[in-house]
Parts: C-alpha cells; structure tokens; sequence
C-alpha cells in the first residue's frame, strides 16, 4: 500500500488506540497531515525531499513560527512510522535540517491588582443578584475563576474536572493533565475552598445527575469555550482595558510564585510541566518585572548627585 490518505488513517488509528493520544493531539495530526497532502498536491509515497522542503516553505509563509514547528513535527512524525514500518526504505526528512529560531514569547500574565479587581467584580454580582439563576450561576462561575487561579490548572483539566477529583476534607485536587499525568495540588486559601463548597451545596441536585464537577444549564460539561465567554462577561462589568483568557490565570499563577520566592522545581511540579526548561520561560517574565521595579521604584532614581 502507498497511498498517502490510506496510510494517513491508519497511522491515525494507531495514533488512538496504541499511543492513546488525547482527542485534542489527534485532530490536530489530523488537521495537519490532510493540509500536507493538499498542499503538496500528493496521492502516493515517496515523497521527494524537494516536495518536502517546498511545503515547508509554504507553510513558513503561512503560519507564525509556533504552528510551523508544530505542523512539521505532525509531518515527520509520520514519516518517522511509515519508516520504522518499512513502508518507505529511505526517510525523506533525515538529509533535510528543518531547525529554525523561534523568538521567545513571553507568556501574558495579569497584574495582581487585576485580579483581585476582577475577584470582587464576580462576588458583587453574587451579592446583587436578582433572581436564583443569576445568583447559581454567580455561585459557579466565583468556583471556577477561583479554582482556576488557586491552582494553575489548564482550562482543559479543569472543565474536565470530576467530583472524586476533588477533595475538600484534605483541601486537595487531582489533576490529569498532558498524556494522562497525574499530579495533586493543594488548595490553601480559605476562600476557594468556601467558594467551591458552597458551589456543591447549591448545585447538589445537578451534580447528582453527573461525573463532571462544573455543569452548565444544561447539565453538560462546562466546555472550554464557555469559561472564555464567562471571563469575558465579567471583564467587561469591571471594565478592565485588558483582554483576559484562561490561560493567563495559569501564568499569573507560576509568575506570582516566582516573584514570592518559591523554587521554580515546586512550580514545574504545580504546572505539571515534564520538563524545567519549560518552566523557565517563567524566569524571563520575572526578571523584566524585576528590571521595571528597578528602573521606576529604586531609591537612587530619586538622588540628585552633583
């Protein structure tokens, strides 16, 4: 067999119930070798290192760098199978050098005083509402924002929390995260804790009917983009001139930390990131911070020396 769209599939297929990727890896393997056989206009194996490289210059003019990586990473992959399947005798990608600089992007973070800001704006809502929908989803919504941020999840572990992934006697929550990896982090603020029992109390006979932790009015799982929408809505109440994503939580939680002097290793193992040099990038973010202080508060800015 060598057509390509044949050997797409079943490279997929084992994608899924051999390596068992996540569902999230495996449309984007799937997005990304179906835009390689378009672009490269190819029904049959080999390809050609010539074809190869003229893709990858297609998509260097298409994408910003972060994509480009990942997409030919998707590609070589699956030479790198149709090769250690014997599929093809010689891999294409072996006598082709495809590393490139990617300019360092320092993760957004929000100020602390933003986020205490946009906290008070979600517990006055609770406080004004009028009417037992709008206090319920006030009660939900303080629960997420504040899970979100005390423990530096994902917004994808977190809408795919379960109740048993959380403990409140021992103020704990079980996390899974990239490739099914487990880790477990404390909750240690009084307030988060009583926001997320009070959030189990009210929404008790919905949460009888679910594994899920967070449901919406439906009963569903709280999807990703539903979190989105939320933060949004309570943005602009507080009229905040920022924009604010999920996962801006997640990095104001590791550089807070930083900036209070943990151990960045206590952070990695937080984040649930498998290697330091991952949580490094943290580091940069603090020391700009670092240069700012530096710059605007240091007493010798205000010494006039003659």
């Amino acid at each position: 067999m060598n057509n390509l769209e044949q050997l797409k599939e079943i490279y997929l297929t084992r994608c899924r119930y051999q390596k068992e990727l996540n569902p999230k890896t495996l449309k984007a393997y799937r997005i990304d070798l179906t835009q390689f056989i378009e672009l490269t206009h190819q029904t049959d194996i080999p390809i050609s290192k010539e074809i190869l490289l003229e893709y990858i210059t297609q998509i260097h003019k298409m994408y910003q760098p972060a994509t480009t990586k990942r997409k030919m990473a998707s590609v070589k992959a699956f030479f790198r199978y149709l090769e250690c399947e014997d599929i093809i005798e010689i891999n294409p990608f072996s006598k082709i050098n495809i590393s490139f600089r990617q300019p360092k992007k320092l993760p957004k973070t929000i100020p602390s005083n933003t986020i205490q800001y946009f906290l008070s704006t979600l517990y006055s809502q609770k406080s004004i509402a009028t009417s037992n929908y709008k206090y319920n989803s006030s009660v939900r919504d303080i629960a997420v924002i504040e899970l979100l941020f005390a423990t530096g999840m994902r917004i994808s572990e977190l809408c795919n929390l379960k109740q048993d992934n959380l403990d409140l006697t021992n103020r704990t929550v079980l996390i899974y995260g990239k490739g099914s990896k487990e880790r477990i982090i404390q909750i240690g603020n009084d307030d988060v804790l009583k926001s997320i029992s009070t959030y189990k109390e009210v929404f008790h006979n919905k949460l009888e009917e679910t594994d899920y932790l967070f449901v919406n009015r439906l009963n569903n799982r709280l999807s990703e983009q539903s979190v989105r929408n939320m933060i949004n809505k309570y943005v602009d109440m507080a009229g905040i001139q920022m924009h604010i994503t999920p996962h801006m939580f997640r990095h104001s939680f590791a550089t807070l930390l930083l900036e209070a002097d943990v151990d960045i290793r206590y952070i990695q193992k937080m984040l649930g990131h498998s290697s330091i040099n991952t949580t490094q990038i943290y580091t940069s973010v603090s020391t700009h911070k670092q240069r700012e202080i530096l710059e605007s508060k240091h007493p010798r800015n205000g010494m006039k020396v003659n």
